[in-house]
């Protein structure tokens, strides 16, 4: 068994927790270190095993993934959970290299405007970096695994709609640069079911096995209904967030990530086990509650509960 077949099994839906790191992006308040690990350790006791912990950003820039040190530790100390952390440039990928994190993220954006102004690079440079990645890891003691996520990969708040050709272009080039998988990243919410629904159907395809993550936000209320027509199309990786938190803060209009608690119940209610147990998921939203009251958390499931004689 391979290092990513071992993170993400062939037969088997994982979710990923983002909200440590996407859902803490635009907050204007982030929670202490020890926070985050009872955030990190009860979500664990309720089945949660893959979380986006952090980024190796500039400190002074991103001061809430000061910690992503001591986040990764929190996470790697748990029998079987899963640590990923961004990276954007060669400073960040030695940083979370020389961490031992189990994976480490990157990002190509699909539109040539955001990708100056998300990272201040052209998308050929952006794929340069993936291959110097991919390098690095291939030297490295540990090789974690490497995602690429295409961003605005459904459209871009900057220039509008994006042709899919052209996703389906950097997916395949992002493989040929030696990733062990690509995310796909509707950034903005811009997507209905159906896009969803064709673009990962031929991202799947080319993936040929290997495994393809769906990135979604609920900008305008679609998340849910984006993430069935993911499961539909074969994705068998999907992000969301703890309460609904998030937001990239180079995208003009973006709001937060799909509900982890609905895409949750979702995966359950199409008949895919997830292994989490909904009702101990929604009891951490009340570490969100305690260390950022001014944060507005949503989410279906926690407003209405389980439907009446549903198991958690």
């Amino acid at each position: 068994m391979t290092r990513v077949q071992e993170i993400y099994p062939d037969n088997k839906i994982v979710l990923r927790e983002v909200g440590l790191r996407d859902g803490l992006q635009l907050v204007k308040t982030f929670p202490s270190t020890s926070a985050k690990q009872r955030w990190i350790r009860d979500e664990y006791a309720a089945g949660v095993r893959h979380f986006e912990v952090g980024s190796f950003l500039p400190q002074k820039t991103f001061p809430q993934f000061a910690d992503v040190r001591d986040i990764i530790g929190t996470v790697a100390s748990l029998p079987g959970a899963y640590g990923i952390a961004l990276t954007l440039n060669e400073r960040g990928v030695n940083e979370a290299l020389a961490s031992g994190v189990a994976e480490v993220a990157t990002v190509v954006s699909a539109t040539e405007e955001h990708s100056q102004a998300n990272a201040n690079r052209s998308r050929v440079s952006a794929i340069g970096n993936v291959r110097r990645l991919c390098e690095l890891r291939d030297a490295s003691a540990h090789r974690p695994v490497v995602n690429a996520a295409i961003s605005m990969a459904l459209g871009c708040s900057i220039v509008g709609p994006v042709d899919p050709a052209e996703v389906l272009r950097l997916t395949e080039q992002l493989f040929e640069t030696g990733v062990d998988m690509v995310a796909i990243a509707d950034t903005v919410g811009y997507a209905g079911p159906k896009q969803v629904g064709e673009l990962v159907a031929g991202a799947v395809k080319i993936a040929s096995g290997k495994p393809i993550c769906i990135h979604l936000h609920d900008t305008r209320g679609m998340g849910i209904a984006n993430a069935s027509a993911a499961l539909d199309s074969g994705a068998r990786v999907l992000d969301g967030s703890l309460g609904g938190l998030g937001g990239c803060p180079f995208a003009p209009g973006a709001t937060g990530n799909v509900v982890f608690e609905d895409l949750v119940f979702l995966c359950e209610s199409k008949g895919f086990a997830t292994g989490i147990d909904v009702e101990k998921l929604i009891a951490v939203r009340g570490i969100l509650k305690s260390e950022m009251p001014d944060e507005t958390l949503y989410g279906g499931l926690a407003r209405a509960g389980l439907p009446r004689g549903k198991a958690a």
